[in-house]
C-alpha cells in the first residue's frame, strides 16, 4: 500500500535532479521520481516475490471532517506554486497506473491514512497472515503495525527501512498501541498539532510507561508537577488531538486487494513516454 501524495512529495521535492520535457516547457519531476522511487523499492524490497500494489492517494475533500473538528488541522500546509507541483502530477500519476494495470484508490471525502488503515483491517480479516507493507515516510501509520503489517520508508538508510513494533517500542519506548496517544501528548508539526507545551518524547514515554493508555493517566499518579499540570490543563485538547491522530478502519473502499501480484512497472521514462509528456 502506497501513500500516492507521501510519495509525490518526496519525488517533487528530493529527487537529485528535476526532469523537464524535452523541450523545456513542463517540469516532470513528481511523475518521473514516483515511478522511479517505487520501482526501485519494489525492486529492492521485494526481489523474491513479487507484491501487489495499491496507491492511496488523499481526496481533494479528505481533511474537512478532521478540520471541522479542529480548525488548526493541516492549516499549515501552504498553497503556492511550489506546493501545487506534486498535486499537479497526480491524474498523470494516476493514468499511467491504469496503463500499466496497478491499482489505485482515491475516495473525495478520505484521507489516504483512513484508506490504508480500513484495506488494513480488511486484509488482516480476509488473510491475517498476509503480510502487509505500507510505503510511507508518515509516521502515524506506526497505529498499524503488528508482525504482519510494518511501514516500508525507503528514504531511510538501507538496514533502517523496515519498522514494525519493536523497532517503534526500541526507538520511542511506546507500542504501536499508544501510539496516537504518545503523538496526542508530544504533537505533529506536519499536521500542525501542537501538543502539550513542554512534553517530549522522553516525558510522553513515561507518562505512558508499562502500557498506560491516556484514559487512565489521569488517574495514575503521574501527572505530577509541572509538565503534570500543563497534561491536565490541555487534557480536553490532548483528547481531540488524539481523535485527529486515530485513522478510521471503517470506510466504504471501492476495491480490495485482489490477492495477485501486480504487473512490473517498466523505467520512469518509458512511463512517461507512454503518457506522451516528452
Amino acid at each position: 500500500m502506497v501513500d500516492g501524495h507521501n510519495l509525490l512529495w518526496r519525488g517533487a521535492f528530493g529527487f537529485p535532479a528535476p526532469i523537464h520535457s524535452r523541450d523545456k516547457t513542463r517540469e516532470l519531476t513528481a511523475e518521473f521520481a514516483f515511478f522511479a522511487l517505487l520501482r526501485v523499492a519494489i525492486r529492492d524490497e521485494f526481489s523474491t516475490t513479487p507484491p501487489e500494489v495499491l496507491v492511496v492517494f488523499d481526496g481533494e475533500h479528505g481533511a474537512v471532517e478532521r478540520q471541522a473538528a479542529d480548525r488548526d488541522y493541516k492549516a499549515n500546509r501552504t498553497v503556492d506554486e511550489d506546493a501545487l507541483k506534486p498535486i499537479r502530477a497526480i491524474p498523470h500519476v494516476q493514468a499511467a497506473l491504469n496503463a500499466y494495470g496497478l491499482a489505485w484508490i482515491e475516495i473525495d471525502t478520505a484521507e489516504a491514512d483512513d484508506v490504508i488503515a480500513t484495506l488494513v483491517k480488511h486484509t488482516r480479516h480476509d488473510d491475517p497472515d498476509r503480510e502487509l507493507w505500507i510505503m510511507s515516510g508518515d509516521r502515524d501509520f506506526y497505529q498499524l503495525l503488528d508482525a504482519n503489517v510494518r511501514v516500508l520508508n525507503t528514504a531511510m538508510k538501507r538496514g533502517h527501512r523496515h519498522i514494525g513494533p519493536v523497532d517503534v517500542c526500541e526507538r520511542y519506548n511506546v507500542s504501536p498501541e499508544q501510539w496516537a496517544d504518545f503523538r496526542a501528548l508530544t504533537g505533529d508539526p506536519s499536521d500542525n498539532i501542537a501538543g502539550v507545551r513542554g512534553i517530549g518524547a522522553g516525558t510522553a514515554a513515561k507518562l505512558l510507561a508499562s502500557g498506560l493508555v491516556l484514559d487512565r493517566l489521569p488517574d495514575s499518579g503521574r501527572l505530577t508537577g509541572a509538565k503534570g499540570t500543563a497534561v491536565t490543563n490541555a487534557w480536553d485538547q490532548v483528547l481531540g488531538w488524539r481523535d485527529l491522530i486515530r485513522m478510521r478502519t471503517d470506510l466504504d473502499l471501492p476495491l480490495l486487494p485482489s490477492g495477485r501480484c501486480s504487473p512490473a512497472l517498466p523505467t520512469p521514462a518509458e512511463v512517461i513516454d507512454k503518457l506522451g509528456l516528452w
